[in-house]
Parts: structure tokens; sequence; C-alpha cells
């Protein structure tokens, strides 16, 4: 993450921290980013976990890499070393997502929570915009 395109993707990114966008029909999504050292689990130095929510609460997607996750494809492979990982449901245990930057992330997760807004007829529309610092 050493060009500037990617550190102005990264600040806009942190800036999200704290918030939740509210969707129609009680919808909505959390942000939770921070800094921290890099570690082998988390070598870009990120903490983060964007989820949708359904209006009951429960998790629709999630992005994250609070945990590990096993190998995609056969229970013999290696687990990644990186922790990043998304739910593509509330039950789903993880799958590894290769994090490449800040703006990809954020890219692929609003890929996802489009997806299912659709299927669900909600609109992609922000209703509201909640700040949370923490």
């Amino acid at each position: 993450m050493n060009n500037p395109e990617s550190e102005y993707g990264l600040e806009f990114l942190l800036a999200f921290n704290g918030r939740t966008h509210h969707f129609e029909g009680g919808y909505w999504i959390k942000f939770e980013i921070k800094r921290i050292a890099a570690a082998r689990a988390r070598p870009h130095g990120l903490s983060y976990s964007f989820t949708l929510h359904a209006p009951d609460g429960s998790r629709l997607v999630g992005f994250d890499n609070a945990h590990g996750v096993p190998a995609l494809g056969s229970r013999y492979k290696r687990p990644p070393k990186e922790n990043d990982h998304w739910h593509r449901t509330e039950n789903d245990p993880g799958r590894p997502y290769a994090f490449k930057d800040a703006d990809t992330l954020l890219q692929d997760f609003f890929r996802e929570v489009r997806r299912i807004l659709s299927d669900h007829g909600i609109s992609e529309t922000v209703i509201e915009v909640r700040e949370e610092r923490k």
C-alpha cells in the first residue's frame, strides 16, 4: 500500500469506522476498521469487519479478518496464513478472501451487498447514516 492512490483509498476506508448505513425495510450495514501492527495474520496492518444485516439483526454477508478459515477445496490443503475472509451467509464459517487493497475490499463488499439487497427486493439507496466513533 505504498502508492498514493492506495493511501487515499485506505484513508477513505478508515473514515468508515463506526458507521452504520441504513436501507429501507430495516436492512443495515456496519463498518468497523482500524489500523493495527502488521502481523502474519494481518500483513496489511488492518483489523476490519464489514457486515450486512437483516431487519432482525442476523448477518447476511460479512467481510472480516477476526479469525482464520480453512482452505477451500480440500481438507488436506493448508489454511491461508492471513485471516482475511468473507461469509456469504449467516451460517457460513467463512471462505478465504485475497486482500489486495482498501479500494478492492470496499468494491467486493458492496458488490455482495448489492446482490443480496437485490435478491430481497430492497433498494441500495442509503436512507440514514449513523456514526459511532470508538
